[in-house]
């Protein structure tokens, strides 16, 4: 996989743009990053959901994942591009924009605008409210206090 190929992929995907992230090339979903390339140009970061994310995939893929004292405990994962399958590659870039995207992309990627149908749904009930009285200047004569 070259980076090149990883940014075309990215790009599949709603609003993704290339852009810089700590001065090295990165793709951005709506300005905020979710890959990049390392500074070495064989390795990307992909964000990812959660450490138990990344610790699975080093697990179970360690000939392409894997992570450095750095990224440890921070939900990132390190990509060798050499043994990254466009297949893997998707998914990686999938999760990673997942993890930043806004709801609104996030439900167009699923298909799932918003229809007149979801609007339509009808409002929970609420109790109904005693209508307010008019203002006249005057005090509301209440009970007396009476001391005894």
């Amino acid at each position: 996989m070259k980076w090149e190929k990883l940014c075309e992929l990215g790009r599949e995907l709603p609003e993704v743009v290339e852009d810089i992230w700590f001065r090295t090339p990165a793709l951005k979903v709506r300005g905020k990053a979710m890959c990049r390339l390392r500074e070495e140009g064989d390795t990307v970061v992909f964000l990812t959901e959660n450490v138990e994310e990344q610790e699975f995939l080093i697990q179970t893929q360690p000939d392409i994942y894997y992570i450095t004292d750095h990224y440890r405990g921070w939900p990132a994962v390190l990509a060798r591009l050499a043994t990254l399958t466009v297949p893997e590659c998707r998914l990686r870039l999938e999760r990673a924009w997942r993890v930043k995207a806004p709801k609104r992309l996030l439900a167009q990627l699923d298909g799932e605008a918003v229809t007149a149908s979801a609007r339509a749904k009808k409002p929970t009930p609420t109790p109904a409210k005693k209508p307010k009285e008019k203002a006249t200047g005057k005090k509301k004569a209440g009970p007396k206090n009476r001391r005894g």
